[in-house]
């Protein structure tokens, strides 16, 4: 009996070693590109990949729901024995010791198997552009160039019609792009993904998200009952996160590299629209009537596609919303990731680098 104590401690001492290790390693961006965005988390990947991506649903839903039951079991037993036996410290203090343990083997798991790749240099320093300051003029080239952009795909996809994309039609296009673009960009190269269709699509509609990564399982979910123009975009993004770039302004820089990069115009309209949106926000900002100029100038058929995006937001509204997206901006700002839920907006800045330095977009 007087090992247990003894085994408890050597736990501890483990678990805090871990968890300094992972900090100090994750200091030095050189190195966590080097030697885990492009090392270890590629195989660590690739073995998710291999489990998961021959089951047709998403095993990280089915995870994220045993999980909430635990829980909400656990809360009901512990609420249940204070009502029935009051409050003691002692047993309380040692709940309290099991929660921390637990909860640091999740960060640990949560860093070892994808989470460092908050820690990375990322896609600006593998293209070599910086992201410095922009200005107003800057912004304004940027908006006239997306205009064009969204303006002709939008036309150019009136002979694709993007209602008749299936789920698994949608998924193999957005892997497809990915594979296409690894010709011009070789870091990028990835044999497979997994992505699936989010169980909680329809609770994602009041929630306030369309997609997101599990890095539990290495599995890639979309949330499919949104509108059917913006399901490639962001397919492309959740795609990206598989392929390592965590931070959500290079998700969505990456997942457009990819999306304009696909022979489909589907996903061509599908992420300019949403990055013309993006830096008509930030003109927007600055320059009001110049950014109402831009927006006036998008086609009636794009017009009307805003539109129908604004209805399905207005019919999806939740009083518990801004209280999801309130955490999600608190967890983001602890991952390296100081603006927050404005961080989707810094891929503005990522466009206006990249613009400069190759002179396309």
């Amino acid at each position: 009996m007087k090992r247990i104590p003894k085994l408890g401690y050597i736990v501890w001492i483990f678990t805090i070693l871990l968890i300094l290790g992972i900090k100090i390693f994750s200091l030095d961006a050189a190195r966590v590109e080097r030697d885990y965005s492009n090392g270890l988390y590629p195989k660590i990947s690739t073995l998710f990949v291999g489990i998961t991506n021959w089951i047709p649903f998403s095993l990280g839903d089915l995870l994220y729901f045993a999980i909430a039951i635990w829980l909400l079991i656990k809360i009901f037993k512990n609420v249940n024995g204070v009502c029935k036996y009051g409050f003691k410290r002692k047993h309380f203090f040692y709940k309290l010791k099991r929660a921390l343990l637990l909860s640091s083997w999740i960060y640990i798991i949560f860093n070892i198997f994808w989470g460092l790749n908050y820690n990375r240099e990322g896609i600006s320093a593998q293209l070599q552009f910086a992201t410095d300051k922009y200005s107003v003029s800057d912004l304004d080239t940027i908006n006239k160039l997306l205009l064009e952009r969204v303006n002709a795909s939008r036309q150019e996809m009136k002979k694709s019609k993007i209602d008749s994309i299936s789920n698994k039609v949608l998924f193999a296009k957005a892997s497809e792009a990915y594979w296409d673009l690894e010709k011009k960009y070789p870091f990028l190269k990835k044999s497979k993904f997994s992505i699936k269709q989010s169980l909680y699509s329809r609770a994602g509609n009041y929630l306030g998200f369309t997609g997101y990564f599990n890095p539990f399982t290495g599995e890639a979910q979309a949330n499919t009952s949104v509108p059917n123009f913006l399901r490639p975009y962001i397919a492309t993004h959740e795609l990206a996160h598989e392929l390592g770039y965590a931070k959500e302004d290079e998700a969505n820089f990456v997942g457009y590299l990819a999306a304009s990069n696909s022979a489909d115009p589907r996903f061509h309209y599908s992420t300019y629209l949403d990055l013309f949106l993006y830096a008509n926000r930030e003109l927007y900002s600055t320059d009001s009537v110049l950014s109402k100029t831009y927006f006036d100038l998008l086609s009636p058929d794009v017009k009307g596609d805003i539109e129908v995006w604004r209805q399905f937001n207005r019919a999806h509204q939740s009083f518990i919303e801004p209280s999801i997206t309130w955490l999600y901006s608190k967890f983001l700002k602890l991952n390296q990731q100081p603006q927050g839920i404005r961080s989707y907006n810094h891929v503005v800045a990522m466009l206006i680098a990249f613009n400069k330095k190759y002179g396309t977009l």
